[in-house]
């Protein structure tokens, strides 16, 4: 019988033979971020990948040939090409799964097999549509924007749109869906100062021809 106790975190760890060269390894090379480190010399640390921390312990691994941990993250191909770049061991290339996954393995240097993933959305039963002209005029600066945002997703302005507007009419908790990873949205400031765009959120009630 299931119980009925909540879990709010859970802490995956990885043996390895040296945490200082662990960590400089996953920090420098898989690009991880600082977390924490305990005992001196250390034999326990912690590493960070967004809001996830994971564990290293320090002893003897025991290699499996299989992955220990798996993480989904927004930008997997961007990761993917931090790791080819950083010469890290690819056990397994970036590929579309059919489980609805993109995604790709690594080993580390105590024979650790990491995953990372993102979340196929075009996967999926195909819907029936019927597409309609819509009259639309937009600023000039935002219409440049929502031509080069379209174009680094990988998907027509139409598409771009479309999504746009199913995200915001979704209602999460006291606000709305985004459709925009962090990573993307790190992308659009870049885009925002290129078409020089400087007003703000609320501007288009005041946009005047």
């Amino acid at each position: 019988m299931a119980s009925n106790i909540d879990c709010q975190y859970v802490f995956s760890t990885l043996v390895v033979g040296d945490i200082p060269a662990a960590v400089d390894f996953y920090n420098n090379r898989l690009g991880f971020a600082p977390g924490f480190t305990w005992g001196e010399p250390p034999t326990y640390a912690g590493v960070n990948l967004g809001k996830i921390t994971l564990h290293l312990q320090k002893g003897t691994p025991v290699v499996t040939g299989h992955c220990a941990v798996n993480f989904i993250v927004d930008d997997v191909d961007g990761l993917y090409a931090l790791h080819q770049a950083n010469g890290v061991e690819i056990v397994v290339p970036v590929d579309d799964r059919p489980y609805d996954i993109r995604d790709y393995s690594i080993r580390d240097p105590w024979g650790n097999c990491i995953g990372f993933g993102q979340y196929i959305y075009h996967q999926g039963p195909r819907v029936k549509i019927e597409r309609v002209d819509v009259p639309v005029r937009l600023e000039k600066r935002l219409a440049a924007l929502l031509q080069d945002l379209a174009k680094h997703k990988r998907m027509s302005l139409s598409s771009c749109l479309e999504e746009t507007l199913l995200h915001t009419f979704e209602r999460v908790g006291d606000t709305v869906a985004s459709p925009h990873t962090m990573s993307t949205l790190d992308y659009i400031q870049e885009l925002k100062k290129k078409h020089g765009i400087d007003y703000d959120t609320h501007a288009s009630y005041r946009f005047e021809e």
